[in-house]
């Protein structure tokens, strides 16, 4: 049976990445995206930002997302603390996408019933204090001259093997 999936990202600058982020969760069932710290998030009914911004904002996530901001669950949060607090609480296992001593492979991996994934920002990765919070790190192999993937694409790859695993 295929776990639950949330996705977090935090604190990630780029609209585009958002965007192709919700559409990746769409497409492999992703149950809720959080869109958390100065995460870019689409417009909203009650939207606090300046209404020429969060329009701004929505147009760049809506160029990339090609319609999965109006079709996968998502929700913005400040604090990340207390959306990881909620989730252990309902029996996710927070698991980081991020290269650390003690990562885990990613192929060798076998996701829980319920798992929460967290990416973070483009260029620095996801902070120490976040880091803190998860129950593990998982870390995608790297082949090439390259030290790491852009984020959307580490997270599909991570949500792709949480939803799928390796083939037989």
């Amino acid at each position: 049976m295929s776990p639950t999936i949330i996705l977090i990202a935090h604190n990630l600058r780029s609209s585009h990445n958002v965007g192709s982020l919700l559409r990746t969760a769409e497409g492999l069932g992703v149950e809720d995206v959080y869109l958390t710290g100065y995460t870019p998030f689409p417009a909203t009914a009650h939207d606090s930002r300046l209404p020429h911004i969060a329009q701004k904002v929505d147009r760049q996530i809506s160029k990339t997302a090609l319609g999965a901001e109006t079709t996968q669950n998502w929700q913005q949060r400040d604090s990340i603390d207390d959306l990881v607090t909620e989730l252990r609480a309902e029996g996710y296992t927070i698991a980081a996408v991020e290269q650390t001593g003690t990562a885990v492979a990613l192929p060798s991996y076998q996701p829980p019933k319920k798992v929460a994934l967290i990416v973070g920002r483009e260029v620095e990765g996801i902070e120490p204090e976040v880091l803190a919070l998860t129950d593990l790190q998982l870390v995608i192999p790297m082949f090439g001259s390259k030290e790491s993937f852009n984020v959307v694409q580490a997270a599909a790859m991570a949500l792709y093997h949480c939803r799928f695993g390796l083939p037989n």
